[in-house]
């Protein structure tokens, strides 16, 4: 029998024959617990989300917010670990079938072992992973580095990159491109940025995998704005910023499914 399709590229199939945009969604796996982190990603799923990006904890996550350090460090206490995290992952399979991308750093992986992590994330159930501090060409030139085949390794586009290394990027572009529409670490943002029309058309010149952007996205409004530019638009610290407000509420899951399913609306909506 053939292998079953990529989740993610399965999603993005179906959403672009509905000529529907995607809703991304990001937490942090193990804030404020593993087992809460399961009950959340189905309340997300329950709210429309398309993709999960599950944030694997670490100490040192310079490229995050302090929204999202403060939700790392959380579940590092809570004792989340990235085989916590795979382990978690086989357990939500059992419930859910959403695409679902490990957003995380390259220590982490080199500690678990770097081909380890690959086979073990995508056998309990992973579909992607996006490490952002492994730039793509990097990758390229050390073999130990060589990606999965059964993950899609997610890029990353600033919005600063110059034209050429946007195509040097893109061409290693799998799943879906996530352009950061801001410089600096992620927050929620009171108004959007700008030029993000002009920077997604030069990101899909380069590539026929899908673009969506993220970085502040905090509201309905905001997140239709944005995906009308691209494939899809990708929210995450105004969700973990809610985790941190109700962590400790029996209700957690149920709030951020309420918070989430008016953007999901509106993005699903264009």
């Amino acid at each position: 029998m053939p292998a079953p399709a990529n989740r993610i590229d399965a999603r993005f199939a179906a959403l672009r024959d509905a000529k529907k945009k995607a809703f991304v969604a990001y937490v942090c796996a193990g804030d404020p617990t593993l087992d809460a982190t399961i009950d959340i990603v189905l309340g997300l799923e329950r709210a429309g989300v398309d993709v999960v990006e599950l944030g694997v904890p670490f100490s040192d996550p310079l490229a995050d917010g302090v929204v999202n350090q403060m939700a790392a460090d959380r579940a590092l206490k809570a004792g989340a670990s990235t085989p916590g995290v795979i382990e978690m992952i086989r357990k939500l399979r059992t419930k859910s079938q959403i695409p679902l991308v490990l957003f995380t750093y390259l220590n982490p992986i080199y500690t678990y072992g770097y081909e380890r992590f690959h086979h073990d994330a995508a056998a309990a159930g992973a579909d992607g992973v996006l490490v952002l501090d492994l730039p793509p060409d990097e990758a390229a030139q050390n073999a130990e580095l060589k990606p999965a085949p059964e993950l899609r390794h997610i890029q990353l586009i600033a919005p600063t990159s110059p034209a050429e290394r946007i195509a040097s990027i893109a061409k290693f572009a799998e799943g879906f491109v996530y352009y950061v529409s801001r410089l600096g670490v992620t927050g929620a943002q009171a108004e959007i940025a700008t030029g993000i029309a002009e920077q997604v058309a030069i990101i899909k010149a380069a590539t026929e995998v899908p673009v969506c952007v993220g970085f502040g996205v905090s509201n309905p409004e905001q997140a239709a704005a944005i995906a009308s530019k691209a494939d899809g638009v990708v929210v995450g610290s105004a969700i973990v910023k809610l985790i941190e407000q109700n962590g400790s509420s029996p209700d957690c899951a149920a709030k951020v499914e309420a918070f989430v399913k008016p953007l999901v609306d509106a993005v699903h909506a264009l």
